[in-house]
């Protein structure tokens, strides 16, 4: 799945990491999940400190990238490509020990956040502003464990997408309920939490 120029891309990305990161695949005979089989398998094969595992869970198909000490934060719901691969690569490294590129005191506020947070965000890959919301909420998930995000390809689910009124993407639901859709900043998502916006 994986060109010869990007595989050896991402085996340097994957050099870099300082901590073991597991994919926990919940998968099934779709074809969705048999190209992120092929994806995960490709990943996995690539770097030394990336194992891949079965692990049932919702949505499926989809997979889990899990860090040292962490509950699964990061899920993607589709099988990476374009912008939206740069996003697992940047998931990966953050699961693996890189700090999120965030000013200090906003990531301290970012540790600081009390309560429990799912953001699933619906996506389409010809979406320009959709991977930038995603890896915004990859990197407060690196960052505080008790933020959990699901990108969700609204092609895959699209009775979940229809159920929920899925016009425009990227469209973001805080635990079940909607949060905002189109473009944001990291500034406004952590304003709103610090606020006890849902």
């Amino acid at each position: 799945m994986l060109d010869p120029a990007l595989a050896a891309q991402l085996r340097g990305h994957l050099d870099q990491l300082a901590h073991p990161v597991r994919l926990l695949a919940s998968l099934d005979d779709s074809v969705a999940a048999r190209t992120m089989r092929s994806l995960l398998d490709a990943v996995a094969g690539l770097g030394a400190r990336v194992s891949l595992e079965e692990a049932p869970d919702p949505p499926t198909p989809s997979f889990a990238v899990q860090g040292a000490g962490a509950a699964g934060a990061v899920r993607f719901a589709l099988a990476p490509q374009g912008s939206q691969f740069t996003s697992l690569v940047l998931a990966l490294l953050q699961a693996g020990g890189r700090p999120p590129r965030i000013e200090p005191a906003l990531a301290q506020r970012i540790r600081d956040l009390e309560g429990d947070f799912l953001f699933e965000t619906y996506i389409s890959f010809d979406c320009h502003n959709c991977a930038d919301v995603v890896q915004m909420l990859n990197a407060m998930a690196a960052l505080n464990p008790r933020i959990r995000t699901v990108a969700i390809d609204g092609s895959l689910f699209r009775d979940e997408a229809e159920a929920r009124d899925v016009r425009v993407v990227p469209m973001s639901f805080l635990n079940g309920a909607h949060f905002g859709q189109g473009r944001t900043s990291i500034e406004e998502i952590l304003a709103r939490l610090e606020a006890g916006a849902g």
